[in-house]
């Protein structure tokens, strides 16, 4: 299955995507943790986005399509993959379509605006693997402590409220027609996102389910 996650930013793409890729056994590509982990390197794109992931704006569509490409060229995704994190815009999306990418579904994830501010100001990350966690979704068994590696916990920059502010209203003009975009040609399938991360990994594994038999 060829699928693309979209949501609000704190709206639970990367745990379904996390958990849709372990069942499926399929790769989750998510644009936000490659970007970042180039800025954690210092890269030339690390150094390029870092302006624009600090302040909640989009990294030029230049950068983001020559990782993607690159990335769903590779073997790793023969059987399939999650695009997480992108497209973000329609360019984004026409250019995913020249690039002769076929998608089966693309899942829209819906959480209201002042529940995604009360998600992202709780969010936790580990500051040496990446893992991610909630002080009330998905706690650390010791507070601010990755479960994985036993690294310190931080709040991320872009997580800040006033950033979060920003990030919804890049995502309300930029990304959300990219739903109308999907549906017209067939391929959008909507989520209400739950209070429980297991209430809203049923409802998403209903709808693929739903997906994976009609492309069969």
């Amino acid at each position: 299955m060829n699928l693309i996650i979209m949501g609000a930013p704190g709206a639970g793409k990367g745990t379904q995507s996390a958990i849709i890729s372990e069942k499926w056994q399929i790769p989750a590509v998510s644009t936000g943790d490659m970007l970042r982990a180039a800025v954690k390197e210092g890269t030339e794109l690390g150094v390029t986005a870092k302006s624009y992931m600090d302040s909640g704006k989009l990294v030029p569509d230049e950068v983001v399509i020559g990782i993607i490409r690159d990335y769903l060229s590779s073997d790793k995704c023969n059987n399939g993959f999650i695009l997480d994190g992108f497209p973000r815009s329609i360019p984004q999306a026409e250019a995913l379509e020249r690039m002769g990418v076929r998608i089966d579904a693309v899942l829209s994830i819906e959480v209201a605006d002042e529940k995604i501010i009360e998600r992202m100001s709780g969010r936790r990350i580990c500051s040496s693997c990446g893992a991610s966690y909630h002080v009330v979704y998905n706690p650390p068994k010791t507070a601010d402590v990755c479960d994985t590696c036993s690294s310190a916990l931080y709040v991320r920059a872009d997580d800040a409220a006033e950033t979060v502010l920003q990030r919804l209203q890049t995502y309300h003009g930029t990304t959300e027609p990219l739903k109308d975009f999907y549906a017209k040609r067939g391929l959008l399938v909507c989520v209400e996102g739950q209070e429980k991360v297991e209430d809203t990994t049923a409802l998403v594994m209903k709808v693929l389910e739903g997906v994976s038999k009609k492309e069969k």
